[in-house]
C-alpha cells in the first residue's frame, strides 16, 4: 500500500465515492456530481501548499492510477477552536481488506512525525461500524457522540481524538 498526494487525474475516484449513494450511505447521501472538478483542484492545492494532507490509498505501488479510496489530514474550526480532523474513504470493491486502516495509520505516522498537528480528531457517523473499529483498534480515544455538520447535512457522530506521538497502537 501506498499513499500519494490527490492529483487533477483523481476527479473519477472522487465521483465514485462522494456521488454514489452506497459510498455516501453513512454522510447523508450522495452529493452531485457538477463541483467535484472543483473540489478536486482545491485539494491538490491545499496538498501543494501543505495545509491539508489529502492522500489518495493505493493498493499496489506497481498500479500508480488504481486508488482505493482517500484518507485526509485537515485543520478547521470546531466551536471556537481550532482542530485537526482526520477522515478516509474506501471504495466498496477495496473495502474488507484493511486499506483504511493502514491508511490511517500511515498517516498518523506522518503526523507524530511532523509536530503541527496535536491531538487528531475524527467523527465517524454513530452506524458506521468499520470506521469505529478503524479508531478502536489504533488507540483513538472514544469522547462520546455528537451532532456534526457535513456538507449541509447534519449527522449524528462518533466523536474520536487521538495524539499519535503517544497514542498510536
Amino acid at each position: 500500500m501506498l499513499l500519494r498526494n490527490v492529483e487533477h487525474v483523481d476527479v473519477d475516484a472522487y465521483v465514485r465515492m462522494r456521488c454514489d449513494p452506497v459510498m455516501m450511505a453513512e454522510l447523508g447521501g450522495p452529493l452531485p456530481r457538477e463541483g467535484m472538478e472543483a473540489k478536486v483542484h482545491r485539494d491538490v492545492q491545499r496538498a501543494a501548499a501543505g495545509t491539508d494532507w489529502t492522500k489518495m490509498i493505493v493498493p499496489d505501488e506497481a498500479e500508480p492510477d488504481v486508488v482505493a479510496g482517500t484518507v485526509t489530514l485537515w485543520p478547521h474550526d470546531a466551536d471556537g477552536e481550532r482542530i485537526s480532523e482526520i477522515g478516509w474513504m474506501v471504495l466498496p470493491e477495496f473495502q474488507g481488506r484493511g486499506l483504511g486502516k493502514q491508511g490511517v495509520r500511515t498517516l498518523l505516522e506522518l503526523a507524530r512525525d511532523d509536530s503541527r498537528w496535536g491531538l487528531i480528531h475524527a467523527f465517524p457517523a454513530t452506524t458506521n461500524a468499520p470506521s469505529n473499529g478503524i479508531c478502536r483498534t489504533l488507540g483513538f480515544r472514544l469522547l462520546g457522540e455528537q451532532d456534526v455538520t457535513f456538507a449541509g447535512r447534519v449527522l449524528r457522530t462518533n466523536h474520536w481524538a487521538i495524539d499519535p506521538r503517544v497514542d498510536l497502537i
